[in-house]
């Protein structure tokens, strides 16, 4: 069943973004509003204090002290207000971007190949901070309406025609408005699209820095970043557009109203219809009226974040990685793929694999650069879901696994692990529940990091961002990760392709004694690394062509050409179809 989705799902999220920051929302407007009635109130007061002054009346100067309590009031509620909008902002980004971060981890690796690294930082970070101006430019844009409304009321008060006056000019006020909200969404919309272009390319070119640097493109790299430049620009340049001729319309009847409004106020001073200070009052209330210039920049922010907010919806629209509720039972780890189908790009890269790996013996997948072996292993454990297919685990589909349960069963070490946590224990720690010290050095033995780990300045204990790594080594702190993990199923992708043939060689035994029990899957390019498993199942367009021990395979001469071995003359081909 199809969730429908809302037209403009924008609105959603800064509702719930503005409902998580309620209360200080809500004291953000009461300051507000309290700071716009005494500024509605205030030209009131002078007016009256100013009338009593020219009569000589004995109540002047407490007239006087109420005017002076207004504007302490007024400095008041502004410093509470820039603190409060402050502080309401960070908290609303703050909550943004824990959803977006959390979204995008429940979402997996599929979220990066959609939207690319670079543009899911520059939304969460960028983007995001954006949008969290929303409920507080919300609550002003709120207030400074209310300024102009009271202010033609409190005109209206003093005498109706002034009042008219402003209500005349009011349409074209509101049809600036309008206009400016439907034109710059447009604008900020795309300038935030090449924003996040510009950071994808940008987060490429920082992963590829050693190829770069090696090619001698690093002018060309620096173009090809800032080829999007001028397109951000233009879009920048249309939202000042926008934004200044609605300013510029403001700005243009805003003094006409405010001299039709004393003209009309002079006109019944002169017929004594008006004191002075009422005069006084009317001039200030047709600048509150009429003064719409702070309003277009309160509307052009609100725009802005609404734009950033469908930024990051279309995000948070990615479907997360749905889990079941079901636990293993009890089981050694036997994998069963069943019609394994998975496409990319519109090319089918797995077709219809079936395999079955044992529980406890260890299968090494193998085949040219392109058949599909990581997308294999990520299937197997579930890092990507096949369109067709299912991967079971001791008779369980993973798809109806609990999360943690299935997070649990299998552990993973990659070519180019990410190396996480504070210092080097806890990346070798990482994901482990209660990590044990012990056994963080029974892995890093295993994995052979034990020796250079002791020969860092602090130990186990070091900064990873301190730690002078090689390329082998940061692969071997990889694998110490995965062998610390108490898991049925370990698939290592190419986790041994950085290591020299000696340590690979020791890995490769530690492998098989120290995760004995283990069901292991092993992307493997290496034919020593074939070799050493139980079994071989040999990928050749996206089909496992043939599955056996690697001395039977090795019989066959395209078997032998995936190493780069040449074929030997009359060795014929055989064909062996998937286990299971």
């Amino acid at each position: 069943m199809t969730t429908p989705v809302p037209a403009d799902p924008a609105p959603a999220l800064l509702r719930a973004a503005t409902r998580h920051s309620g209360a200080r929302c809500a004291a953000l407007a009461l300051a507000a509003l309290a700071a716009t009635g005494a500024n509605l109130l205030l030209p009131a007061a002078l007016g009256r204090a100013l009338d009593l002054l020219l009569a000589g009346a004995a109540d002047a100067t407490r007239w006087v002290l109420w005017c002076a309590a207004l504007v302490l009031l007024l400095a008041v509620l502004d410093a509470f207000d820039t603190v409060l909008d402050g502080t309401t902002t960070a908290r609303t980004t703050a909550w943004l971007r824990r959803r977006l971060t959390g979204h995008v981890l429940g979402v997996g690796p599929r979220a990066v190949g959609r939207f690319g690294s670079g543009d899911l930082v520059a939304r969460i970070v960028g983007v995001a901070a954006q949008a969290g101006t929303a409920p507080a430019t919300l609550a002003a844009l709120f207030a400074g309406l209310a300024g102009p409304v009271g202010a033609v009321v409190a005109l209206g008060l003093i005498s109706p025609w002034p009042a008219a006056v402003l209500l005349g000019g009011a349409p074209v006020l509101a049809l600036s408005l309008r206009v400016l909200a439907r034109d710059s969404s447009g604008c900020a919309e795309r300038y935030q699209q090449v924003q996040g272009r510009m950071a994808s390319a940008l987060s490429e070119a920082i992963e590829g820095h050693r190829t770069i640097a090696a090619a001698g493109t690093a002018d060309r790299t620096v173009a090809r970043i800032l080829r999007p430049l001028p397109e951000l620009s233009g879009a920048g340049h249309r939202m000042w557009r926008v934004q200044g001729r609605a300013a510029a319309q403001a700005a243009a009847v805003a003094p006409l109203l405010q001299v039709g409004v004393l003209a009309v106020a002079g006109f019944l001073l002169a017929r004594q219809r008006l004191t002075v200070g009422e005069l006084l009052a009317a001039s200030r209330y047709a600048v509150l009226a009429a003064g719409i210039g702070v309003l277009v920049g309160q509307l052009s922010g609100l725009v802005q974040a609404r734009a950033a907010a469908r930024r990051l919806d279309e995000v948070l629209a990615e479907p997360a990685t749905p889990y079941g509720v079901r636990h293993l039972p009890s089981g050694q780890g036997r994998l069963e793929l069943r019609g394994i189908t998975v496409r990319r790009g519109g090319r089918t890269v797995l077709d219809g694999v079936d395999l079955v790996v044992p529980a406890g013996t260890t299968l090494a997948v193998v085949g040219r650069s392109g058949t599909g072996k990581s997308l294999l292993a990520a299937v197997t454990g579930r890092l990507t879901d096949p369109d067709e297919g299912e991967v079971r685990l001791d008779g369980v589909p993973l798809t109806e696994l609990d999360r943690g349960a299935l997070r649990r069963a299998i552990a993973y070490a990659f070519e180019r692990p990410a190396l996480l946590g504070e210092s080097v224990e806890d990346t070798i720690a990482f994901g482990v529940p209660r990590p044990d010290r012990a056994r963080v050095r029974e892995a890093a033995l295993a994995a052979r990091a034990d020796a250079f780990v002791r020969r860092l300045p602090d130990g186990y204990a070091t900064p990873v961002t301190d730690a002078p790594l090689s390329g082998g080594e940061a692969q071997r702190l990889g694998l110490a990760r995965a062998f610390a993990r108490d898991s049925r199923v370990l698939i290592l992708d190419d986790a041994l392709s950085s290591l020299d043939t000696i340590t690979e060689q020791h890995i490769s035994e530690a492998l098989l004694h120290h995760t004995s029990g283990r069901t292991r899957l092993l992307v493997a390019h290496r034919a020593s690394t074939a070799s050493r498993a139980d079994a071989v199942a040999w990928l050749d367009g996206g089909q496992v062509r043939a599955v056996g021990p690697h001395s039977e395979l090795w019989q066959l001469a395209g078997y032998r050409e995936v190493f780069g071995a040449r074929p030997e003359g009359d060795v014929r081909a055989r064909s062996y179809g998937g286990q299971g």
